[in-house]
């Protein structure tokens, strides 16, 4: 009896993490065509932004270029009236004119903040120095409208790898994701050791007083050990990340949240989860405390025989 009972003690953990494990809600992602900067014969778009909405106008930013990678890309935009049918607006951003610039062989990966009346475009550049590696740095530019025009920072990059080979990003820095909290802006960016591969990229963490910086990085940082691609926005009073297909076993295809932004646990499983998506967040510069998972988005797609696409991706609550 003493040995069955003393069995049952040391089992208790284990049945309480299979009861919570059951408790997780799962969240079911839907995939749909859309028109404008869908599929195109020899058109890449990729690494699209988080969309926001002006007036009666959503808007997003995105690579797009001659090859599927976005090492060879410019920042264009579209708008849209329904998050279904988009109309390609132009060119964004042109790799830097300067010779030797950082951000002069592509800008990509971009991302937008609305802060203190004007629109602020973060994207990720390099050079063309064979010599250089990793040369993948963050940078800002800034206009008073979303239609540009934009002005790079001469503060820029904003962001940059770091330079001791023992920390999580000192391959590279990428993907810059922002939300307002606490007054402050909290950058969220994937980053990368040296001699690491793509499978072991993390999340990393930084912070400013204003919204061009200077930026912090976190002393927690890496906040979340995976994720390739980042998404994030304020839940509630927390703040809650998407994480897909990289990473640990325990984290990937799930929402995690930190009521502190920092610390994650796991709050939702996701089924079919989109491919390095930007979502509709409404809340994300407004510190409302209201935030909740976004609805909907758009995301990179894939089809065979096509370079990469922007595609749409719904969420559904499941029970």
């Amino acid at each position: 009896m003493n040995a069955f009972r003393s069995l049952l003690i040391a089992c208790l953990p284990l049945f309480a993490a299979v009861v919570a494990q059951a408790g997780v809600p799962t969240l079911s992602v839907s995939h749909t065509a859309l028109q404008g900067i869908g599929a195109e014969h020899g058109v890449m778009r990729r690494d699209p932004s988080d969309i926001i909405k002006v007036g009666d106008l959503y808007y997003v930013w995105y690579s797009k270029g001659p090859q599927s990678s976005g090492y060879n890309a410019t920042v264009w935009y579209a708008t849209s009236s329904d998050g279904h049918d988009w109309t390609e607006k132009g060119m964004a951003l042109d790799k830097s004119p300067v010779a030797g610039a950082w951000d002069e062989a592509s800008v990509f990966t971009p991302n937008i903040l609305v802060a203190e009346g004007k629109f602020w475009l973060f994207y990720t550049g390099i050079s063309k120095n064979p010599k250089v590696k990793p040369d993948s740095k963050i940078g800002i530019a800034v206009s008073d409208s979303p239609d540009g025009p934009w002005e790079r920072l001469t503060s820029n990059p904003a962001l940059t790898n770091s330079d001791n080979p023992n920390d999580f990003d000192s391959h590279l820095v990428d993907d810059a994701c922002l939300i307002v909290r606490d007054g402050e802006y909290w950058f969220y960016y994937k980053g990368r050791q040296l001699g690491k591969n793509a499978r072991q990229t993390q999340m990393g963490l930084a912070i400013a007083q204003h919204p061009q910086g200077p930026y912090v990085k976190h002393e927690a940082t890496p906040v979340i050990p995976g994720n390739h691609e980042v998404l994030v926005w304020p839940h509630g009073n927390g703040v809650a990340a998407m994480i897909g297909t990289t990473g640990p076993k325990d984290i990937i295809n799930t929402v995690q949240y930190a009521e502190d932004g920092v610390h994650f646990s796991k709050i939702h499983d996701v089924k079919n989860g989109p491919w390095a998506g930007g979502a509709f967040r409404p809340e994300a510069f407004t510190e409302s405390g209201t935030g909740d998972i976004p609805t909907w988005g758009v995301e990179i797609g894939k089809a065979k025989g096509k370079v990469p696409f922007i595609h749409r991706f719904d969420l559904q609550r499941g029970k």
